[in-house]
């Protein structure tokens, strides 16, 4: 009976071609508008690591000064200076850690087709890519004795490695950055993680910036003097040279640890409370505010990677597709009642209310099947037309396998919502009325 009713429901769209391709196309932009900005506001708000976004924990301590400070307020950055990097990394209190910043050096290929160009690039410590589980085409990242010697050693993202030597592995080439020889010791393979959790202070666009071309050991861009790419706050004047601003106040490093087990989190915390109250006894930290530690998914939300604009866009879409709803039950109505003369006859033929019932919203499903297609097909023109805008946008704005099926089914449930209206009238036809009228 249903392939019988499906079927009734395909020689429907037929009857009235203008009122059902007005049906299916109200329904397929209200589906269409309200997937496209759910697909963004779910890529914007995934879980970049799951299986250890709990274990992953950024440190931040408030070493603002006490001048115009109030009790609660927020510190004035979230990143770290060097001095506290550097006792953290020292400390060893986590299964890894690892501190990082931004850096611009200049790239001098071998090839001499290729100029000089300025390459954006992260300065992490060794635990940097097995924390992050970043994937690897060729070799693998330095060892913590090239950290504690600060080796010139550099891994290049695949774009920059391909831009520089084709499809052959570089491992053990030479390569010139900002006048030194660095050895390249790996190669990352593509590392779409979204939101790229791990640095979003500092860049661009924040949590949906393009990957970083290169990567050097931390504490070799220190020896260097490298340029930073990124965030500095200085809460005061510092004196001129390299290693004053070393030694100073100033927060621009990012910190990370990975722990064991996140039951371990309050021994974390414990370590943090010591360490700031050993920092007080020397003069630092005198504002005396909390020491907090916030997992992935709380730092996502403490950053606000997804701001209430995106959360109002969202609800303002799927306003819209109820709107879209309401005119496609008008519009069902309009195609029903037309047929009350057929659902009379039905009816004095035998044929059941619950019958009715079943055909008339068969048939909006199939109604609802066409516009989720339709509305499938505009979503990824509204998807490629935002990523057109911005490259951060570029980034979130694609759609996967659960947003393909929600789509379809979010249309063929809203047409049958749609329809229950107009099928129950349809249903209340009272046979007698309509034989007599014949």
């Amino acid at each position: 009976m249903f392939q019988y009713y499906f079927m009734l429901g395909l020689r429907s769209l037929r009857r009235n071609p203008a009122l059902t391709a007005l049906m299916v196309l109200t329904l397929a932009v209200g589906v269409a508008a309200s997937i496209a900005t759910l697909t963004i506001l779910h890529v914007m708000s995934g879980d970049p690591i799951p299986h250890k976004s709990d274990r992953l924990l950024v440190p931040v301590i408030d070493n603002g000064p006490l001048a115009g400070y109030t009790a609660g307020e927020e510190p004035n950055d979230r990143q770290l200076s060097y001095r506290d990097a550097s006792n953290l990394l020292a400390n060893k209190v986590a299964e890894r850690s690892t501190a990082l910043y931004g850096i611009s050096v200049a790239v001098e290929p071998a090839r001499k087709e290729l100029p000089l160009f300025n390459a954006r690039g992260l300065a992490p410590t060794s635990d940097f890519f097995n924390m992050f589980d970043v994937p690897f085409r060729y070799g693998a990242g330095w060892s913590p004795a090239e950290d504690k010697a600060a080796a010139d050693v550099v891994v290049l993202s695949r774009q920059l490695a391909e831009k520089l030597y084709g499809d052959s592995d570089p491992v053990g080439q030479r390569l010139r950055i900002n006048s030194q020889q660095y050895q390249v010791v790996g190669v990352l393979d593509k590392w779409n993680v979204v939101p790229r959790f791990h640095r979003i202070i500092g860049t661009p666009d924040g949590a949906f910036s393009d990957e970083d071309e290169l990567y050097v050991p931390f504490a070799t861009s220190v020896r260097h003097e490298m340029q930073r790419n990124g965030n500095s706050s200085c809460s005061s004047d510092i004196a001129p040279g390299y290693q004053a601003y070393l030694d100073s106040e100033c927060t621009w490093i990012q910190f990370w640890f990975e722990l064991r087990s996140a039951r371990e989190r309050g021994a974390l915390q414990d370590y943090l409370n010591s360490y700031a109250t050993e920092q007080r006894k020397l003069g630092r930290l005198q504002r005396q505010a909390p020491n907090k530690l916030y997992d992935v998914r709380e730092w996502l939300d403490y950053m606000k990677v997804v701001g209430n604009d995106s959360k109002l866009s969202a609800w303002l879409a799927f306003g819209f597709l109820i709107l879209c709803l309401v005119n496609t039950v008008g519009l069902l109505l309009a195609k029903f009642s037309v047929r009350a003369a057929e659902v009379g006859i039905r009816r004095a033929l035998g044929a059941s209310r619950r019958e009715i019932f079943q055909q008339f919203l068969i048939e909006t499903t199939v109604i609802g099947m066409a516009g989720g297609l339709l509305g499938l097909l505009l979503a990824f023109g509204a998807l490629a037309l935002i990523a057109m805008q911005s490259k951060a946008l570029t980034v979130v704005a694609h759609m996967d396998w659960l947003m393909l099926l929600l789509t379809f089914a979010l249309s063929v449930l809203s047409a049958v919502l749609a329809g229950l209206l107009p099928t129950w009238r349809a249903c209340q036809t009272t046979p007698a009325l309509q034989l007599k009228s014949q």
